[in-house]
């Protein structure tokens, strides 16, 4: 399982281990995906059955902005790789996890999986959205020439403990949480978020998404993507009012309007998932997030 080190990786690793499978990871350090030589050497090593593809390169805003060229080549190129190798080692199943960045940026709410072909995605997350979407592509076209059985889930915004709160890569909801919690620890009177607050997006529980993925390389052998997520969306204010509320900060929340909201809207359609391997997601929204900022709050520097 590729990417089984990071953030979604270890959970879904903890779901396979109590299933009674334990997987192969590969560490960036012996195997470097965007090299074909190190992939064909892996998978001559390995020789896998079920390949989980969960690498990427990845992160907020601000991190697609500083790396369009670096988020665009590795993904692209990992995810060519991993279906080359693959097919040319008969694997008998491969789950390729792509991005909710991969839908046009003024895609009609809910988004359902139809709609992932007209128009062009949000600009600050074009690069690595449009290159993990050449992997539906890639595993479409390996299975109707070559058979392999590749399927493609599309998950919407993660969140959890053991995310990434570093300041120049991190999503906005391990963002907020770190803005907030040092705010309140050095009695900072604001904390200034970016953007106006008005966009929306959907937010699924890491653990919730792992299960998604396991159930899908179980049950779903098909060449249609699947979009994993909640169905339900929260403004970005809204999101930052909680999260003060959880954390404790009291200070004023200060929109920078000279920053990117991003895309105005995210929420899917998610009955394709729930039809085909029997995902809904179970996290309650307010839950999942009181859990991440004790995670958190346990974590930081006094």
């Amino acid at each position: 399982m590729t990417g089984g080190a990071g953030f979604l990786g270890r959970y879904v690793v903890e779901r396979l281990r109590a299933q009674g499978v334990e997987p192969f990871i590969p560490l960036v350090e012996n195997w470097d995906l965007t090299q074909a030589g190190d992939v064909d050497r892996l998978f001559a090593e390995q020789e896998p059955e079920l390949v989980i593809h969960l690498a990427a390169e990845v992160g907020g805003i601000g991190a697609n902005r500083a790396n369009p060229g670096r988020f665009w080549y590795s993904n692209l190129v990992m995810g060519a790789n991993v279906l080359e190798q693959s097919r040319l080692h008969g694997v008998e199943k491969l789950v390729v996890v792509g991005t909710i960045c991969a839908y046009p940026k003024f895609t009609p709410v809910p988004f359902k999986e139809e709609e992932l072909w007209n128009g062009y995605p949000e600009e600050t997350n074009a690069p690595y959205g449009i290159a993990k979407k050449a992997l539906l592509v890639g595993a479409q076209a390996y299975r109707a020439q070559y058979g392999l059985d590749a399927i493609y889930l599309l998950p919407v915004n993660l969140y959890g403990p053991g995310d990434n709160f570093a300041v120049e890569s991190s999503h906005v909801i391990p963002a907020q949480i770190r803005k907030m919690v040092e705010a309140k620890k050095r009695g900072e009177r604001e904390v200034v978020l970016w953007g106006d607050g008005s966009p929306t997006r959907e937010f699924l529980y890491v653990d919730d998404c792992a299960e998604a993925i396991t159930l899908a390389a179980e049950r779903y052998d098909g060449p249609d993507p699947v979009n994993i997520g909640t169905g339900s969306e929260i403004s970005i204010r809204e999101l930052a009012e909680t999260i003060a509320e959880l954390t404790g900060y009291e200070g004023e929340l200060v929109w920078d309007t000279s920053k990117p909201n991003g895309q105005p809207r995210r929420c899917l359609d998610t009955e394709r998932a729930a039809r085909l391997f029997g995902f809904r997601a179970s996290t309650p929204f307010r839950a999942g997030l009181e859990r991440t900022v004790a995670w958190y709050g346990e974590r930081a520097a006094p």
